[in-house]
């Protein structure tokens, strides 16, 4: 049984970590954080993992760390939501995929000290002389001038300062490229920025074709990325979409109800690998709704993806190529009356779920994720009564709790 220590919620940023191997990438993130003066009791990890997975040692690390947090395997999952009596919602999170994600969105939102949550995939690891958890604090109070990108496609790129790379990254519409840029300087105020998303070196974060397209049949490609392949942070443009990778993202607890990670992998359709895509593009709906940014850049993470078949990627991610460049326009437009981001969250998963999409291959799968993200909003409900809270506690630009706690830490940006 894990220690009372370690399953208490504590500290005001849930810092959610999908992992079934490399859960000692979080022993670098814990060391940043100390070197960088950053207040680690803010800080709950929150590990979600499997049955077959080493529960016991990833507890026990958390443990030797000196840090607060907690390990869900499935079995311990399906009793919290007993617990919670959200039993009838657990086939919204998947097992054994990326997406299980979700389960600690479920979590922040059942434990209302969470002010902030934080994405960290198990392959990745904090740039070295790089604050990484306070520069994420710092995007998410950001208050100046920043620059803004638009593209005649309304898409951007988020790796388009490159010119020589022409890298597009996973999820990417093929019919969106070619794009003409254009950028601008806007000023955000505090309150604004809703996510933070954090990009990434050494390996670009691709899919498959692109990856056979650059030589490389180890599910790697052949291009690696560095620090100087980034120009400076932006935002995209309202009406403008963009690919949200949750491999280093911060966000502020009001998104929840908008930033379901899509079901993925163990559906009839066998499409996977677009969780964090699609819930990317709905995220940026909603905010565009709502009056939110998001924000992109630093802090950058060295992404040290494992050797795999790229021909595994391309099964994985085949099935919904095609539904991946229509669904920014089928949701494109709805929920522009909705004044929350449950209310615009709404509006997608019921046309979504109410529409007829036979035109596309493998187009009933659209229903079927219309279908989860309309429980997903009751499941938040099912929460929100029995103690936990939703968006409208909270409306945009306050926070329960203080943003600028990394003050007294300050140092140059990153």
């Amino acid at each position: 049984m894990p220690s009372q220590r370690l399953s208490q919620p504590s500290g005001d940023i849930c810092v959610i970590v999908p992992t079934i191997r490399d859960y000692d990438c979080l022993r670098s993130y814990v060391a940043n954080a100390r070197e960088h003066g950053f207040d680690v009791s803010r800080l709950f990890f929150l590990l979600v993992t499997e049955d077959f997975c080493e529960t016991e040692k990833m507890r026990t690390m958390l443990e030797k760390e000196a840090v607060t947090g907690a390990v869900f395997d499935g079995t311990r999952r399906k009793q919290w939501y007993k617990e919670h009596n959200i039993s009838e919602y657990g086939h919204i999170v998947p097992t054994a995929s990326h997406a299980e994600t979700s389960f600690g969105l479920l979590y922040m939102w059942a434990h209302g000290q969470f002010s902030y949550g934080m994405f960290i995939d198990d392959d990745t690891l904090p740039h070295e002389g790089r604050d990484f958890f306070g520069r994420h604090m710092r995007n998410l109070s950001f208050d100046g001038a920043i620059e803004r990108v638009r593209s005649d496609t309304n898409w951007v790129n988020v790796l388009y300062h490159d010119d020589d790379h022409d890298l597009y990254p996973r999820g990417y519409p093929y019919s969106a490229m070619d794009e003409s840029v254009e950028t601008d300087t806007i000023t955000l105020k505090q309150g604004d920025v809703m996510a933070s998303q954090g990009l990434w070196t050494n390996v670009p974060d691709l899919d498959a074709v692109r990856i056979l397209m650059d030589g490389d049949l180890h599910g790697q490609a052949q291009t690696r990325t560095t620090e100087t392949d980034y120009g400076p942070d932006f935002v995209a443009g309202r009406g403008n979409y963009l690919t949200v990778c949750s491999m280093n993202l911060a966000f502020r607890r009001e998104v929840i109800p908008a930033f379901y990670q899509l079901p993925m992998d163990d559906n009839e359709w066998a499409v996977g690998r677009f969780d964090d895509i699609w819930s990317g593009v709905f995220l940026k709906r909603a905010c565009d709704i709502v009056g939110g940014q998001i924000y992109n850049g630093n802090p950058l993470c060295e992404h040290n993806k494992a050797p795999r078949s790229t021909f595994d990627d391309l099964t994985n991610e085949a099935a919904g190529l095609e539904l991946n460049e229509h669904l920014w326009k089928v949701i494109d437009g709805v929920g522009g009356d909705a004044t929350d981001y449950a209310g615009v969250y709404a509006a997608m998963a019921d046309r979504l779920a109410e529409g007829e999409f036979d035109k596309y291959r493998n187009g009933a799968f659209f229903n079927y994720v219309g279908e989860h993200m309309c429980d997903w909003l009751d499941c938040l409900d099912t929460l929100a009564d029995l103690g936990g809270h939703d968006d409208r506690d909270f409306p945009r630009g306050e926070t329960p709790a203080t943003a600028d706690d990394w003050t007294d830490n300050r140092s140059t940006p990153n």
